[in-house]
Order: structure tokens, then sequence, then C-alpha cells
């Protein structure tokens, strides 16, 4: 079950932010992206960016999960799930999508954000998947092991869809040791990326990837400039 595009909405906005984006100012620009959204006033927005090293505690966050406190800078967020992190390597796209215009399916949302992923790793002859209890994307490292390699945390406000997705490209996975990734502590479960399944990837390769994937599942989506932070848009 997926989500079907509607035909007649203008294209999705696509738009690739350089360099670190502070945390605090990409989620104020979602939060009022998606109202604007919601109203009517802006058209959908698939946000890719990077952040510079940091913790995010979902609303299901457990505290004894954030092993290493003051490693990092910790955000507490509204997104959906528990701890996870975000860093130089892994890319980040912050999804937002009306679905009043596709269905108003939760269940069929989370399953067509794991379709985009699959299909992106797929480009790159990496075979993923969801796996039952577990959220997120996850690859078969044998002798019983899976590995994530993509996280999903989203929030809906009035239909409108905002966080999103997060694909281990190439980070420092050690970054990793200082929480519970989304609550998992099984060691036969971990994470890992495009560079620990021994592929060298950029990261303006995998957007293309990215984005062929995205089209196929949620349908066109055209380039546009980078969000200016601290303005509407």
């Amino acid at each position: 079950m997926t989500l079907q595009p509607d035909q007649n909405a203008p294209a999705v906005e696509w738009a690739v932010s350089e360099g670190f984006v502070p945390y605090p100012e990409a989620v104020a620009f979602m939060e009022d992206r998606a109202a604007r959204i919601a109203a009517g006033e802006a058209p959908e927005l698939i946000w890719l960016l990077e952040h510079a090293p940091l913790y995010t505690a979902g609303t299901s966050a457990k505290p004894d999960d954030l092993l290493m406190p003051d490693r990092f800078p910790v955000f507490e967020t509204g997104r959906g799930g528990e701890y996870t992190y975000h860093g130089p390597g892994q890319r980040v796209a912050y999804v937002m999508l009306d679905l009043t215009r596709r269905g108003r399916d939760v269940r069929a949302f989370i399953q067509s954000l794991e379709k985009w992923l699959i299909g992106t790793a797929a480009q790159f002859d990496v075979v993923a998947g969801p796996r039952e209890g577990r959220v997120g994307v996850w690859v078969d490292r044998g002798a019983g092991r899976e590995d994530k390699i993509a996280a999903i945390g989203v929030r809906l406000r009035r239909w409108v869809s905002f966080h999103g997705i997060a694909f281990n490209v190439a980070p420092d996975l050690s970054h990793f040791g200082g929480i519970t990734p989304c609550g998992i502590s099984d060691p036969r479960y971990g994470v890992t990326s495009l560079k620990d399944l021994g592929l060298d990837v950029s990261l303006d390769d995998f957007d293309s990837a990215l984005h062929l994937a995205f089209t196929e599942i949620f349908g066109d989506a055209r380039r546009v400039g980078a969000p200016a932070l601290g303005t509407t848009a």
C-alpha cells in the first residue's frame, strides 16, 4: 500500500542546503512551512541537508537511552520515535507533504517513505527493507545480524508532515554510540552506512538516486533554491 499522488497538485519542491544547517532553525522553518502548506499558501517541499553532530529525542525517548549526554548537543523534538543521531555524511530529508491531497492514510504514508528509501538503496545494489516492530529500513549482515541504514521519524499537523528521514551515506558510525539508537539495545541490531557496506558514494550522487526514487513513489519534484532561514518561505 502506498499513497497516490494528487495529479492536480503543483509539483513538489525539492531543495538542497549546502553546509550544516542548525537544528533549531530547521525545525522553525519546517513548522512555518507546514502551516503554510496546510493553509494552501505554499507548495509541498522536500528539503535535503546535513546537520553538525547532534542527538534528537523523539516523543517516545527514554532518558536511559541517552548514554553520553555531554557528547553532542541534544534536542527534544516533536517527531515520533526515540533517540537518533544526525551528523556529517548523513543525508537528512525533511518531508513536508500534504496528506489531505494524498489520501489521509498514515500507514500508507509510512510505507511510502520506506519504499522511497528501499528504492534509493537499490540503485546502489543494496538490498534493504522494513522489519516488523522496528522502524526504519534495514540490511541483513548475515549470521543473524541486521543493521539500520535509514531512519524514519515524522510528525503530522493538520495532515501535513514534517521531520522526515535520515539515510546513512558516510557518517562516523561511532557517533551513534552516545545513544541507544531508536531504543534498540539488542546486540544483533546495529547501524550501517553505504560506506560501511564498501560503497564510496558522494552526496550529489546519492541525492540523484533519492530524487529518482522519490518521483517513482510520490510524483514529480522540481528543484528550487535552498530555504533562507530566519525568513518565511
